[in-house]
């Protein structure tokens, strides 16, 4: 057995070891066809099947009705957040953003960029993005709504989606994406980059409604138009074809494990432990909202940033790795994926209840 440690990376992320094994055993020749995933056309059968699959899975687990296409982009949800504006922001129209922290304030910043007309109607920014606004005015005329569903750097989450009515609710969820349940008919568009939750970096799931595609101009460039990418099935140009044979894997891992509500069934019991132990110590601190934290993204700090560096350098000798906070807020964060095991959320508190009998 190849040595595993326990990976708390805020992505690229975990993925379920009897996925990486399924590679492994596919990778110099897959299913008998004498070569790689990543040698094969994409234009051919073979790899046909595994994208058309990996589509209808994800209709399936997230339970995506008709009316709604699945395309596999590239670029990140970074490239996401100037596409967005560049599709669906007309001559004249403008769009309503929440702020909620790090990536919805680089969305922000995108629309800006393209001189697109946009308000930003809340913010959690007065404390450091430590909770989810919830009281906030969204104009009738706007174009979309534009919301980050989870973020990892400060451990916030939606914990319930706003009801926009007709106004079309636009979300990024790259980092919570089928962790838990969510009614996709309530979205015009969801994107997410699927290296936290999904598969390896390097590809971009968007569903959108059909009607949206629509709003794509032509004068936008070819690969990001959602209407031209989506119209083509992905398959305009090469697509991450490795990462979509992953992300096919992934999802029927998923699904063996009885699908997304049975996902966020563990999701729930894993972060239940970790606050557990945040909680009840006099050690350690908590630093989001209690009726905002994260399913996904656990940050805390411990007395000093002295303590918090030789924290990250023990619990690594313990096989415990990617628990360093995010440079710009420093302290400790835990990612706890769909992939983590509930093996590691222990092994980490176990760590913990030993440092603060050291070090407390």
């Amino acid at each position: 057995m190849v040595r595993r440690i326990h990976n708390f990376s805020a992505g690229p992320a975990a993925l379920p070891l009897s996925v990486l094994q399924e590679v492994q055993q596919d990778l110099v020749d897959y299913k008998g066809e004498g070569l790689s995933v990543m040698e094969m056309s994409h234009r051919g059968k073979t790899f046909d099947g595994i994208i058309v699959e990996a589509q209808n899975l994800l209709k399936e687990l997230m339970g995506i009705p008709d009316g709604y296409k699945v395309i596999f982009m590239q670029g990140g949800a970074s490239l996401q957040f100037a596409t967005v504006p560049m599709n669906l922001l007309g001559e004249n129209e403008f769009a309503d953003y929440i702020n909620t922290g790090a990536w919805s304030k680089k969305a922000i910043a995108e629309v800006k960029k393209l001189g697109k007309a946009h308000n930003v109607i809340a913010s959690s920014e007065d404390k450091n993005f430590n909770y989810i606004p919830t009281e906030f005015n969204l104009d009738k005329a706007a174009s979309y709504l534009h919301i980050t569903s989870n973020n990892t750097i400060f451990g916030t989450q939606w914990q319930s989606f706003p009801d926009t009515g007709t106004i079309p609710l636009v979300c990024d969820m790259s980092s919570d994406i089928n962790s838990h349940v969510v009614d996709v008919s309530k979205f015009a568009m969801i994107y997410a980059g699927a290296q936290k939750n999904m598969g390896p970096s390097g590809v971009t799931i968007v569903i959108m409604r059909d009607d949206m595609l629509e709003k794509s101009p032509a004068n936008i460039p070819t690969m990001c138009s959602y209407k031209i990418i989506g119209g083509k099935d992905s398959m305009y140009n090469t697509p991450p074809t490795f990462g979509i044979y992953i992300i096919k894997l992934v999802l029927e891992w998923m699904k063996s494990l009885g699908g997304v509500a049975a996902v966020e069934k563990i999701n729930r019991d894993k972060a239940a432990i970790l606050y557990d132990a945040i909680d009840s110590s006099g050690f350690y601190r908590g630093t989001v909202e209690v009726n905002s934290r994260s399913l996904m993204n656990v940050p805390f700090r411990l007395p000093s940033e002295e303590l918090e560096k030789k924290f990250v350098a023990e619990a690594l000798k313990h096989d415990i790795s990617g628990v360093k906070g995010h440079r710009s807020v420093g302290g400790i964060r835990a990612s706890i994926y769909n992939a983590v095991p509930k093996e590691s959320i222990q092994a980490l508190v176990d760590f913990m209840k030993e440092f603060e009998r050291t070090n407390g």
